[in-house]
């Protein structure tokens, strides 16, 4: 799952089906090359889950933060795809920038998107 960063700020990430909203608006990414993408991208360093609980207090909240060279080009590459599609649908940005929120009456089983 990806933003495009840009426009909604979502990293490229795996995410799971649950926190998706299914919407019936299609997005053509079948020309994104995703071929490098699979379960060792986004799987998690071991080393880091095997600190104990002095290096974990111990460890710079900054240093945690930081995101590698490789992963902001691809993030850059996958981006561009996509804005090419987004760019020729009009409002689409619109669309993908917006804030979903369910108000109190609100009914998301009978919601149409």
């Amino acid at each position: 799952m990806t933003g495009p960063y840009k426009i909604n700020g979502v990293p490229l990430r795996r995410v799971n089906q649950a926190y998706v909203i299914g919407t019936s608006t299609k997005v053509d990414v079948s020309k994104v090359d995703v071929t490098k993408f699979d379960d060792a991208y986004f799987a998690k360093d071991k080393s880091a889950s095997t600190e104990g609980e002095d290096e974990f207090f111990a460890k710079d909240a900054a240093k945690a933060a930081i995101v590698s060279d490789t992963r902001k080009a691809d993030q850059k590459t996958v981006d561009a795809s996509i804005l090419k599609v987004v760019d020729a649908t009009p409002l689409m940005k619109n669309y993908l920038g917006s804030k979903f929120s369910l108000g109190k009456y609100d009914k998301p089983h009978k919601m149409i998107f």
